[in-house]
């Protein structure tokens, strides 16, 4: 769920009330349990809030997001091998389909 705000927030800054009517709506949940979760990426670093009047408008903070992700980037070497492998796999099971359905037509290989 808190991926999904953070989705949400990504393109800029939303009001809490329309985060709380698509959460709310999608997840089935409460004003009070949404506000609980964005309070929880604010104070984790994921978000930030601004007052405007009345509203509480809520965006990404890309300072936790780039936090997060030189923590990972530290174990990208254990799954880029296979990542890139997988993608050899998949452009090799292409070609043999396209060669097999060219034969199959009666056609030429490219």
């Amino acid at each position: 769920m808190r991926r999904r705000i953070l989705e949400l927030l990504a393109p800029g800054e939303m009001a809490s009330g329309e985060v709380v009517e698509v959460i709310g709506a999608e997840f089935g949940i409460t004003q009070a349990a949404v506000s609980q979760h964005l309070k929880v990426l604010r104070e984790s670093g994921f978000a930030t809030v601004r007052a405007e009047a009345q509203r509480r408008l809520y965006q990404v903070d890309g300072a936790g997001l780039r936090a997060v992700d030189a923590w990972v980037g530290q174990f990208r070497t254990f799954w880029e091998p296979k990542l890139d492998a997988l993608a050899t796999e998949i452009a090799r099971g292409k070609r043999e389909r396209r060669h097999a359905h060219l034969t199959k037509r009666g056609g030429k290989r490219a």
